[in-house]
């Protein structure tokens, strides 16, 4: 195995996820909500006359036509499904991978830009954000842009983990200055004011990315690449066949065909998420960063012993401690139903020193 297993593979470490047992899960920015009985006996009901004998339709058309009418995606602009996000970012750096070739982000960011850089040896190159409020050092942006000439730009808005939204200013100027692609990752646009979508017609190195994850629809792993068909078409080619099951393709459907619960559900975390910051930064000793997702990030004294009590308690949330060092001491809690942000809140002023 040694002799043949890449050594920078064996050098990296699987990406972790926690069991969650039977705890209150605010780790992983899911929305909290499930669907009613009456919409959940209408989606089984369309599953039951499933064809599972069948490989699923490969285009996904009727997603795609349910995702422009309810995204507000241009008519001449192209969609690529894929299997989450990841499976999109691992299509478009194997894209646009070549000997020398860099993948360039922001840092501290979404760690799978790193990671599937490192999976197609792609050269990676972190810039990190400003100390303290987590915005685009423009500075160090636009000089590594001009000193790398990065083939590929992750710029994820709002910023996981970090949840704010990087100036509009500052993201045209990347994209002005950039010779690559500038991908925009729009994970967390339900939670958000803005989207650049409307950006695609103007700046012709520029897709946007998203994923139903966190609206709602987490099992289902569907997210969606958008941009001229002259880019698609290109990475449309490594699309592997049948990515999108036949039951995802059913359900995000149905889903979509009923967005108004999963917009109501966004507009109740919107609306929690501020009463969660108020609660949080009233507290001693915790200092909470504003945010534009559906999670929050703060920071307090001994964050792994406060995350180790909290998680001792049936309450998961995510340590950020030691995974960069401009999140040290902080931590990061998914914005839950109002019932388990008050538990959080209870058990976190029982372990938090002060």
């Amino acid at each position: 195995m040694n002799n043949w297993i890449r050594p920078e593979i064996q050098q990296l470490t699987a990406y972790h996820v926690p069991k969650s047992g039977n705890a209150i899960k605010l780790d992983a920015m899911e929305n909290p909500y499930s669907w009613s009985v009456a919409y959940k006996e209408a989606w089984l009901e369309i599953l039951r006359n499933a064809s599972l004998n069948r490989y699923p339709e490969s285009s996904a058309d009727e997603i795609k036509q349910q995702l422009r009418s309810v995204m507000k995606i241009p008519d001449d602009m192209s969609i690529i499904l894929g299997n989450g996000s990841d499976e999109l970012i691992q299509m478009l750096a194997l894209a646009l991978n070549d000997e020398g070739r860099v993948l360039l982000a922001p840092e501290p960011s979404f760690v799978m830009y790193r990671m599937i850089a490192n999976f197609v040896r792609m050269q990676y190159i972190g810039v990190p954000l400003q100390v303290g409020d987590f915005e685009l050092d423009m500075f160090a942006m636009l000089e590594d842009i001009e000193i790398h000439q990065p083939a590929l730009i992750f710029l994820a808005y709002p910023n996981n983990p970090t949840g704010n939204a990087f100036s509009t200013d500052d993201i045209e100027a990347i994209l002005e200055t950039a010779n690559g692609l500038v991908v925009i990752d729009e994970a967390y646009a339900p939670f958000a004011e803005h989207t650049f979508i409307h950006y695609l017609h103007e700046y012709p190195n520029l897709l946007v990315m998203r994923t139903l994850s966190k609206l709602g629809l987490a099992g289902l792993r569907l997210g969606f690449l958008v941009g001229s068909s002259e880019w698609l078409g290109e990475i449309e080619k490594l699309r592997l066949p049948y990515n999108i099951n036949t039951l995802t393709q059913l359900s995000t459907v149905f889903a979509l065909q009923n967005y108004d619960v999963l917009e109501q559900q966004t507009k109740q975390i919107k609306q929690d998420r501020e009463r969660l910051a108020i609660q949080l930064e009233a507290m001693d000793g915790i200092h909470v960063w504003p945010s534009q997702a559906n999670f929050l990030l703060f920071q307090t004294k001994n964050a792994k012993k406060v995350f180790d009590r909290l998680k001792a308690r049936n309450v998961l949330i995510k340590c950020l401690h030691g995974s960069h060092p401009t999140l040290e001491n902080c931590l990061r809690v998914t914005v839950g139903t109002p019932e388990e942000n008050n538990i959080f809140l209870q058990v976190l002023e029982q372990v938090i020193e002060t």
